[in-house]
C-alpha cells in the first residue's frame, strides 16, 4: 500500500482485544461467523473446489520435493476444508486439527488451542496455518510464527493477507476486514528466523530433509 511503513501494520476493524485470541474466539468466531464466511454460498470467502484446487497443488509439490508426510497439523483447521484433500493425497496420515472457536470444536470435535500456545507432544511433517495470523497483533504474530517452527519438523504451508493483498487480491465484500495487516516484509524477516521458502506458499524447516536448487529457494 502506497505510503504505510513496511513494518507498521494498519487496522481495518481491528480485534477489539488484540492478542487476547481465547477470550475474542468466543466473541468473533461464532456461528454467525462461518455461517457467512464459509457456509453461505453468497458470502463464503472459498469452499471445498477452491482448497481442494490449492490442496492438491500443495501435496503434490510436497511430493515432489520428497518431504515425508505422516503427520499434519492444522492450526486454525475453520471447517476442516484441508482434511479430505490431505487425507486423498496421504492416505496413511495423521490429521490434527486445531481450533480456537469454542464453536467449532463442538461442532467438530477439534482440539481446542491457540496458534500462539498450542502444544502438541510431536511436530509434524506438514503444519498448515491458513488466514490466522491476521488476526493478531504484531507480538502475538511473533509468537504464532515461533510456535509454528517449534511443531514442523518438515514444511510449513503459510497463507495470510498483507496490505497490498487487500487492496490488489482480496474480495472485499466476502472478506472479513477485522484484521491486522503486515507487510510482507514483516513476514519474511519473521519467518526466515526459521524457515527456507520454496515458494508457492510453503515454507521448509531449518532440519527439513528437502534438498533445493538454488532457484527453488525464494530469498526471505
Amino acid at each position: 500500500m502506497p505510503g504505510t511503513p513496511v513494518d507498521h501494520p494498519f487496522h481495518l476493524r481491528a480485534p477489539s482485544r488484540p492478542g487476547k485470541t481465547t477470550p475474542m474466539a468466543s466473541v468473533r468466531f461464532d456461528r454467525r461467523y462461518y455461517q457467512r464466511y464459509y457456509f453461505d454460498l453468497k458470502t463464503r470467502v472459498h469452499g471445498p473446489k477452491e482448497l481442494g484446487r490449492l490442496g492438491t497443488f500443495v501435496c503434490a509439490y510436497l511430493k515432489y520435493l520428497q518431504q515425508p508426510v505422516r503427520t499434519v497439523l492444522d492450526v486454525g483447521c475453520g471447517i476442516g476444508l484441508w482434511r479430505p484433500v490431505v487425507q486423498r493425497h496421504f492416505p496413511r496420515a495423521e490429521y490434527t486439527g486445531v481450533e480456537v472457536s469454542p464453536y467449532l470444536c463442538r461442532k467438530y470435535g477439534w482440539q481446542r488451542g491457540s496458534v500462539v500456545d498450542y502444544r502438541a507432544g510431536e511436530p509434524s511433517d506438514l503444519v498448515i496455518c491458513q488466514s490466522v495470523l491476521q488476526y493478531l497483533d504484531a507480538p502475538a504474530a511473533r509468537r504464532a510464527i515461533q510456535n509454528l517452527a517449534r511443531h514442523c519438523a518438515g514444511a510449513l504451508y503459510l497463507e495470510v493477507p498483507t496490505p497490498r493483498d487487500w487492496i490488489e487480491t482480496c474480495d472485499q465484500e466476502r472478506t472479513d476486514d477485522r484484521m491486522f495487516l503486515r507487510s510482507a516484509a514483516w513476514y519474511r524477516r519473521e519467518l526466515r528466523k526459521y524457515f527456507t521458502s520454496c515458494g508457492g506458499g510453503l515454507f521448509l524447516a531449518r532440519d527439513s530433509p528437502v534438498i533445493l536448487y538454488t532457484l527453488e529457494r525464494n530469498a526471505l
